[in-house]
């Protein structure tokens, strides 16, 4: 208790400003629920609800976004990871997210200078041949600068805020306490299971405070692409073939790189949102989206280590028909096993086999369905949608997106890897349909999926995953001995313990203990009732108004002691029909 109260304090004014913006945006319930109202106005912070209807008017994904962005760099990064989560929500609130950018006003350079100082061992006016103090571009977490090099090498550097990792600690401590409370008040919100989001988001967030986890996250694409090209289909333009090294990774300057800035080679490219200077710059439309395509291909289902958000702000087009990403603070990894799944998944879709896509879902929920034959029948019922069609007709996101909506109705939910995964091939074909409005994702990933479904299963790849199997038989048998004597041990002892986890026995727990404190509320009011009587029917002692003082003094206090369980058991009563 003592602890949560030192917490509270420390962030009671940044309480404030979270649960005012709540209020003004028709969220006014949940922070009651919370228990902020009454936690601020004791402290002094009053909340004012004048404006609660302000925005009432608007849906409610746009009051959230809304409500995300007032509320600084933590909650806009929220909402940019539940963009990924079309598991979770349906496409309104997923396109509203979207609109979310990493933007704010930028700081003045003289608060950045005395921290970049200090980060890169001197001034950067000692460090670069030139620095330039006007920021290029100013986000959430950082503001990045232009300079150059001794060598004449063109960087970027780019430097976290000053002071921005308290206020973030801050409001993930409130995130996961706004998650305890909705698993514990709602059925409905617990099955989104915001507490394992808010961790997971809590993990992710704190990496990108970390701007060389950043940098070893783009060394390790670069070094994946360093032998990297696409080879000349049957059927394509005999200029179609990109030159050597077609995808670009910006360099690292390690010794002036460090959590809290990083140097790194500048792009001097075409944003990838300008499509009308690619066509001025006389680039390939078509070449760049197959060879976008192919790049991200390549991460996801060769290597396992792919740009999680590759959308047009994190690529720039380059002469000679290249690409480059930049910004690998968002990464998602994929398992052996998880590659697998997804080429048979992906097989499944174009190939039109519903029990091998079946079969990949429930491996990935993890999940007992209620309704299997009725699973069944639906993902039969969406296939048979493509009956018929080309390859060059089907669009693998649009597929991916209707297969997770039948994830949605039965209540399953995708593990965060591949709900990055289904995000990244939603973005992968939304940019190459704007580069050429003709290109065809599935015609591009099938011979990839069907040449690594193959390499799977050559006699190496057999040889190297049963050797594997042998040694980990062995390691096992090797070790069942000793496994059983601690067994045996343990139980000689009274020393054996078997742990349950049983589904929701934290609500189950909370709803007991408040039972038990009515309970012991009820004791207390009936004590001080008897006691009352019998104080009142003995003479002497102070009074008041002509009644023994102690005796009425106990009944006020039964009395509001039994108007707070009334009130006590009215709200439960609300809750449980909520």
């Amino acid at each position: 208790m003592l602890l949560q109260a030192l917490v509270a304090v420390r962030d009671l004014s940044r309480l404030h400003d979270i649960a005012a913006i709540l209020i003004r945006y028709g969220f006014g319930d949940l922070v009651s629920r919370m228990g902020l109202t009454h936690a601020l106005e004791r402290a002094g912070k009053a909340l004012h609800r004048n404006n609660a209807a302000e925005y009432a008017h608007l849906p409610a994904p746009v009051r959230v976004r809304r409500a995300l962005e007032e509320m600084g760099p933590t909650f806009v990064k929220l909402g940019q990871v539940l963009a990924t989560r079309v598991d979770l929500f349906e496409p309104e609130w997923i396109a509203e997210f979207g609109k979310l950018q990493d933007s704010a006003p930028p700081i003045p350079y003289a608060d950045i200078r005395l921290q970049l100082t200090e980060d890169l061992g001197a001034a950067p006016e000692e460090i670069f041949a030139h620095f330039n103090p006007e920021p290029l571009a100013a986000a959430s977490i950082a503001q990045v600068y232009r300079a150059r090099l001794e060598d004449g090498s063109e960087v970027i550097v780019k430097v976290r805020r000053p002071g921005i990792r308290p206020v973030i600690e801050a409001d993930l401590r409130w995130l996961m306490r706004l998650a305890d409370l909705a698993e514990g008040e709602s059925q409905e919100l617990r099955s989104f299971r915001p507490g394992e989001v808010v961790r997971q988001f809590s993990l992710s967030l704190r990496r990108e405070l970390d701007f060389s986890v950043e940098c070893r996250n783009a060394e390790h694409i670069a070094q994946n692409f360093a032998d990297y090209s696409v080879h000349e289909q049957p059927g394509d333009a005999e200029d179609a073939t990109p030159e050597p090294s077609p995808i670009v990774i910006p360099r690292v300057y390690w010794q002036w790189t460090g959590e809290r800035v990083c140097v790194q080679e500048y792009i001097d490219g075409i944003p990838g949102r300008k499509l009308h200077a690619v066509d001025q710059a006389g680039l390939d439309r078509k070449q760049l989206a197959r060879l976008g395509a192919h790049a991200v291909l390549k991460m996801i289902v060769e290597d396992g280590f792919f740009h999680a958000d590759p959308h047009p702000g994190n690529v720039f087009y380059l002469p000679g028909n290249r690409i480059a990403f930049i910004d690998f603070g968002m990464v998602g990894r994929l398992t052996e096993e998880r590659r697998e799944q997804l080429i048979r998944l992906l097989l499944g879709l174009v190939q039109h086999e519903p029990k091998r896509i079946m079969d990949v879902m429930l491996d990935w929920t993890g999940e007992g369905v209620l309704d299997e034959p009725g699973l069944a029948l639906e993902i039969q019922t969406f296939l048979d949608q493509y009956h018929g069609l080309s390859l060059k007709q089907l669009s693998l996101g649009a597929m991916l997106s209707d297969l997770v909506a039948i994830l949605r109705q039965h209540h399953l939910l995708l593990p965060a890897d591949l709900a990055l995964l289904v995000k990244a091939f939603i973005s992968l074909e939304g940019m190459g349909r704007e580069l050429d409005p003709d290109f065809d994702i599935a015609g591009e990933a099938m011979p990839m999926l069907e040449q690594s479904l193959r390499a799977r299963y050559t006699p190496a790849a057999l040889l190297k995953r049963g050797s594997r199997a042998v040694v980990e038989a062995l390691s096992l048998i090797s070790s069942l001995p000793h496994d059983l004597s601690r067994l045996l041990r343990a139980a000689r002892r009274g020393r054996l313990e078997i742990h349950i986890d049983v589904t929701h026995l934290k609500h189950v727990g909370n709803q007991l203990d408040g039972a038990a404190n009515r309970m012991t509320v009820g004791i207390v009011v009936a004590a001080l009732i008897v006691g009352s009587s019998i104080v009142m029917t003995v003479p002497g002692g102070p009074s008041l108004f002509g009644l023994p003082f102690f005796g009425l003094f106990g009944f006020l206090c039964a009395m509001f002691g039994g108007l707070w369980l009334l009130l006590s058991i009215w709200k439960s009563s609300r809750a449980d029909r909520e």
